[in-house]
């Protein structure tokens, strides 16, 4: 299995959610966050004693199987695009258990 995590800007989140839903991946995670991506406009920015100029960004976080990869990838690459800019960032890391919390098998 493999987990997703995406970072996007505001704006695209809703686009993306709703394009991961309509092909049948519906076990999402979405967090605000402050990060660097280049902003879209100065009304994105933010001041963090921490970091600087950050923007607020959405983290969108899924697990899949290993064979899903290529198309929840291209689904978020697709749908989170804005301009010819970079918009963002996609990355994949392994998973080596998912275990539930409750159900008929605890």
């Amino acid at each position: 299995m493999k987990q997703i995590k995406a970072f996007i800007h505001h704006v695209r989140s809703a686009i993306v959610v709703e394009a991961l839903r309509d092909a049948g991946y519906k076990n999402l995670t979405l967090l605000d966050v402050k990060g660097t991506l280049k902003s879209l406009n100065e009304s994105e920015q933010s001041y963090s004693t921490d970091a600087g100029v950050v923007i607020s960004e959405v983290r969108i976080s899924l697990v899949c199987e290993d064979s899903q990869v290529d198309d929840v990838t291209g689904i978020i690459r697709t749908a989170g695009r804005i301009g010819p800019d970079i918009s963002g960032w996609v990355y994949v890391s392994h998973i080596e258990q998912a275990l539930p919390i409750g159900g008929p098998n605890n």
